[in-house]
């Protein structure tokens, strides 16, 4: 099921994504067009703590909308995902996780993007500084694990990487 690169055109080269349409073979011998975002990725880190969840919220412009999400950021080219976590975690919250363990890698977005988010678990921590980057206006909360949930229930928590973070933790995972 494979298929098969005959052309690679660049559209588009941006700070954070940059695009390109690909002429494909697959295996039906069938040529076709895929767009491909492509994206350094990033990592988020679910914090927990005295059954607390640590949440931000934050202006997303694409949904032109304040979402709540777990602390996240993007990766450096070729930063590896756990050193981008605990930067990330510092900068946006003023935590330096002293045990940071790997829940899983997700596709956010499969259908048109290359980009890979590392997820993150951490449960201890000692204090460091803030440092938001110019653009970036946010505030984190500690809010009880159940109201939490309660927020995914009700849909009012939309973000897809702090939705597998939370559903891992609430089954279990630690």
């Amino acid at each position: 099921m494979k298929e098969i690169t005959v052309s690679s055109k660049k559209i588009f080269k941006g700070k954070v994504i940059s695009l390109r349409v690909d002429e494909i073979l697959t295996k039906g011998e069938i040529r076709g067009e895929r767009e491909v975002v492509s994206h350094n990725g990033g990592s988020a880190v679910l914090a927990v703590k005295d059954g607390k969840i640590l949440l931000e919220r934050q202006y997303r412009y694409p949904y032109g909308e304040e979402i709540w999400e777990i602390p996240a950021g993007k990766r450096d080219k070729d930063e590896e995902f756990i050193r981008t976590a605990r930067r990330e975690l510092e900068e946006e919250t003023g935590l330096i996780p002293l045990n940071l363990k790997k829940i899983t890698s997700i596709y956010p977005s499969p259908g048109y993007t290359d980009e890979i988010i590392g997820i993150f678990y951490a449960d201890r921590f000692e204090e460091g500084k803030k440092n938001f980057d110019d653009t970036e206006f946010l505030t984190s909360q500690w809010i009880e694990k159940e109201k939490v949930y309660e927020m995914i229930e009700s849909g009012e928590i939309k973000d897809a990487k702090t939705l597998v973070a939370v559903l891992w933790y609430k089954a279990g995972g630690r």
